[in-house]
C-alpha cells in the first residue's frame, strides 16, 4: 500500500481556508483531517477528538518534551499543536492527511517533514481580502486592520510554500488543490518502487 501524503494548508484570516478544506474533504475520499491538540477549554458544541484533542497543560508540555508534535505554538495563552503519532497512523494506512494551520506552524512542519506538501491559499487581491474580513460583520475595524497587517507578513512567507493558489471561488480553488494532490503522486521521489523494478 502506498503511504499517504501530508498536505499542509495555510492562508490569511478571511481567505476562506475552512470552507475550502471542508469542500476538499467532501471531494477527496482518501483524505483525513488532522485534529490538533489544545490546552484551551472545550466550548459548547465542541467534541473532544473531533474539533480538538482537549488536554491539560501538563500533558501538552510532556508531548513537547517527548518531541511528539509536528508543530506547536502558543496563542492567547493556550498551547495548540499537531500530534505526530496520529498523523503517521493515517499516512501509513494510505490516507492523505490535511493540516489546516497557520504559517509559523506550517514552516515548522516543513522543517521536520520535508515530504510535506505546503499549499498557501490567498485572495484574488488585498482589497478583496479586506472586503471579506469586513463582510463578516463581526470584526471591529481595528481588528480587521491588525489581521490585514498579519496577512501582509504571511503573504511574504508564501514563497517558502510549494504551491500558491488563489481562492476566487471555492469550487475553482478546490479543483486546483485536488490537481496538486493528484500530481504529487507522480513525483519521482514518491515512485521508488518503479525505479527499483528497473534495477
Amino acid at each position: 500500500m502506498k503511504t499517504g501524503k501530508l498536505i499542509v494548508i495555510s492562508g490569511p484570516s478571511g481567505v476562506g481556508k475552512g470552507t475550502v478544506v471542508k469542500e476538499l474533504m467532501r471531494r477527496h475520499d482518501k483524505a483525513r483531517f488532522s485534529v490538533s491538540a489544545t490546552t484551551r477549554e472545550i466550548r459548547p458544541g465542541e467534541v473532544d477528538g473531533v474539533n480538538y484533542y482537549f488536554i491539560s497543560r501538563e500533558r501538552f508540555e510532556q508531548l513537547i518534551a517527548e518531541d511528539a508534535l509536528l508543530e506547536h505554538a502558543v496563542y492567547v495563552g493556550n498551547y495548540y499543536g499537531t500530534p505526530e503519532a496520529k498523523v503517521n497512523e493515517q499516512l501509513a494506512a494510505g490516507y492523505d492527511v490535511i493540516l489546516e494551520i497557520e504559517v509559523q506552524g506550517a514552516l515548522q512542519v516543513k522543517k521536520r517533514r520535508p515530504d510535506a506538501v505546503l499549499i498557501f491559499i490567498t485572495a484574488p487581491s488585498f482589497e478583496e481580502l479586506a472586503r471579506r474580513l469586513r463582510g463578516r460583520g463581526d470584526t471591529a475595524e481595528d481588528k480587521v486592520l491588525a489581521r490585514l497587517e498579519t496577512a501582509r507578513w504571511e503573504c511574504q512567507l508564501a514563497k517558502d510554500y510549494d504551491y500558491i493558489v488563489v481562492n476566487d471561488t471555492v469550487d475553482a480553488v478546490t479543483e486546483r488543490i485536488l490537481t496538486i494532490i493528484a500530481a504529487e503522486d507522480y513525483r519521482a521521489d514518491r515512485c521508488e518502487e518503479v525505479i527499483k523494478e528497473a534495477d
